[in-house]
């Protein structure tokens, strides 16, 4: 089992059951062009190139209450999508939000899961994605970032970086994402906008290129400068609750008019003098370096109050990057043949390039999403497009099936929050909602070639809290173990037994953090209609011993797992439980047969 660490976050590399690649070594081939297609059926699924260039995609990533859900809602309203934001905190006059739809993320006014949310705004069509912010749902922002080909780093103006966006900062920066950074609650009292660029420098290493540029902060904030244009928005704040802003464009060389409008001698004075800095000292905005995620355009404003949004939303459309493809690993159907080795001896899996205009359709399982409508308990695998054309009823081959066996996808559903849309065709940069009767797991390749597609897994957070759970009453045991099942598949949290255990024993659920045991136990009891209880268990770190099981018998018959607890995941591999990092690294330095 493959390990890695993102910002002192343990990754475990989520296993794709057959058809996953056995090797470390991995071998980056060209781009091909005819792989997966005869010639006749070479152009049944390809999309078309004007389809794809209208795609833009971006998820939004922040630290708590940095304001992330209400910019996404600002992002819909002014994209046409909806006409009236909603508050996050409900009041009597305030509407609920649009990607805040289960009942806990009501309650606490916090998001606990990511959503999926697309409108089209002037020619193109745009998906968002909006992701948690809390620590304790970072597994599943990482997933939505594995769909993303832009990232929105949402900053708060008072506070800069935070512990949270400095560790999704290390996941974009290892899948090299083009990043826009906004400074948001510009409405309140703020840092220096040069400290924030300082920040962002000194810690990631990251030039910042300022286009929207403040006027002011807290009661004070008047509006920004737009760089690329020199024009200078002033902001009202909107009529009525949840509307779009008020605005009045004044060019900065009409410096009599700004003056007045301002009406702030201090701030006009600065802007000028800012405008004027900015310009001498600043490199050049070069879209390759954005590209390359080595230069971050920078905007500031204030969600909740509406100003800059809007320009921000035209400016990622100008800047944001098309749909990306995606490197595979390739199957040929038929007798296996024997795999390349490299120099040092190691078997190589080779990958492919697939882009998005690729013949053929191929997308990836990112989430799966149990009771979106509570009345017909259904459940939905999100998918991301990555080449050629969805069109409802085709049939497709899966990453972890027998070579031949078609699934029919036979609807699927433009997302929209836990609303949906039945859709007929999907392109590369999408994100359709497919039904899932269980087939179609997080992580799971869906094509419709004749060569099976796999692209790499998708990793999952070693889990830090562990805890029984019980039902407390047998006569629900049914609805208990459904939720308990769909919830698992969902990825919300782990599941570990005792070793040997074929499910009668009691389970023992692992999660990054507590609100992820709380936030099972709610939506058992709202979806499902059960009661639980939990039994929290002193042990705060698991590893997976990939020596197997005779690895794992050798060290406890020696004795050297005394104070640790063996047990078993869902695929019987065995995991070992300790109660402190330095017990662990121990076993692993002194017992590297184990394979920690």
């Amino acid at each position: 089992m493959v390990m890695f660490r993102f910002a002192s976050v343990a990754v475990l590399l989520a296993q794709t059951q057959a058809f996953s690649p056995s090797s470390k070594t991995w071998k980056i081939n060209s781009p091909t062009t005819a792989l997966f297609s005869t010639a006749a059926d070479a152009a049944e699924y390809r999309a078309p190139a004007n389809e794809i260039d209208r795609r833009r995609n971006l998820a939004i990533i922040s630290h708590p209450d940095s304001g992330k859900t209400t910019m996404t809602e600002k992002l819909l309203l002014y994209g046409g999508a909806i006409q009236q934001a909603g508050a996050v905190r409900q009041k009597a006059q305030q509407r609920s939000t649009a990607s805040d739809f289960m009942q806990m993320e009501k309650e606490r006014g916090i998001s606990i899961s990511s959503t999926v949310m697309n409108f089209d705004y002037n020619s193109l069509r745009i998906n968002i994605l909006d992701t948690p912010g809390h620590e304790d749902f970072s597994e599943d922002t990482y997933r939505a970032l594995a769909a993303a080909d832009n990232a929105v780093m949402l900053l708060d103006a008072a506070k800069g970086l935070e512990p949270q966006t400095r560790k999704l900062f290390e996941v974009c920066r290892m899948r090299q994402l083009p990043l826009f950074t906004f400074v948001n609650k510009m409405d309140r009292p703020a840092l220096s906008p040069y400290e924030i660029m300082d920040q962002i420098q000194e810690e990631f290493g990251l030039e910042t290129y300022p286009i929207l540029w403040p006027i002011g902060d807290g009661e004070r904030f008047k509006g920004v400068l737009d760089r690329l244009t020199n024009v200078v928005h002033l902001y009202e704040k909107a009529a009525k609750r949840g509307g779009k802003a008020e605005v009045l464009e004044v060019p900065l060389e009409d410096t009599d008019r700004l003056q007045e409008l301002i009406a702030d001698d201090e701030l006009f004075e600065k802007l000028l003098e800012d405008a004027e800095l900015l310009t001498e000292l600043m490199n050049p905005l070069d879209i390759d370096r954005v590209m390359a995620a080595t230069q971050s355009p920078l905007f500031f404003g204030s969600a909740m109050t509406n100003f800059g949004v809007q320009l921000f939303l035209d400016k990622f459309c100008d800047m944001g990057t098309k749909p990306l493809g995606r490197h595979a690993f390739m199957k040929e159907d038929g007798p296996k043949k024997k795999k390349k080795s490299s120099e040092d001896g190691e078997v190589e899996d080779e990958t492919e390039m697939i882009a998005p205009g690729h013949d053929d359709f191929t997308g990836f399982v990112f989430k799966t999403q149990a009771n979106l409508d509570p009345k017909h308990r259904d459940r939905l695998a999100y998918v991301r497009v990555v080449s050629g054309t969805y069109k409802k009823g085709m049939k497709v081959g899966h990453s972890r099936s027998k070579s031949g066996k078609k699934y029919n996808l036979a609807q699927a559903q433009a997302l929209f929050g836990n609303d949906r849309e039945s859709v007929e065709v999907a392109y590369p940069g999408d994100v359709i909602g497919i039904n899932n009767p269980g087939n179609f797991a997080i992580g799971d390749t869906l094509y419709s070639g004749i060569q099976k597609v796999a692209f790499p897994g998708i990793p999952s957070f070693s889990p830090e809290k562990f805890a029984y759970i019980r039902n407390p009453n047998p006569s629900t045991y049914k609805a208990f173990a459904k939720g308990i099942a769909q919830l698992l598949d969902e990825g919300a949290v782990q599941a570990l037994r005792q070793r040997n255990d074929e499910g009668g024993g009691p389970l023992i659920l692992a999660a990054v953090g507590q609100l992820q045991f709380e936030v099972v136990q709610a939506r058992l009891e709202t979806e499902y209609g059960v009661e639980s209880k939990l039994e929290p268990i002193g042990y705060t770190l698991a590893r997976w011993a990939d020596g197997g099981w005779d690895a794992v018998d050798k060290a406890d018959a020696d004795g050297k797992l005394f104070g640790s607890m063996i047990v078993q995941d869902r695929w019987k591999r065995p995991v070992l439980l300790f109660r402190n990092d330095w017990k662990a690294q121990g076993v692993a330095e002194e017992e590297k047969y184990l394979d920690l």
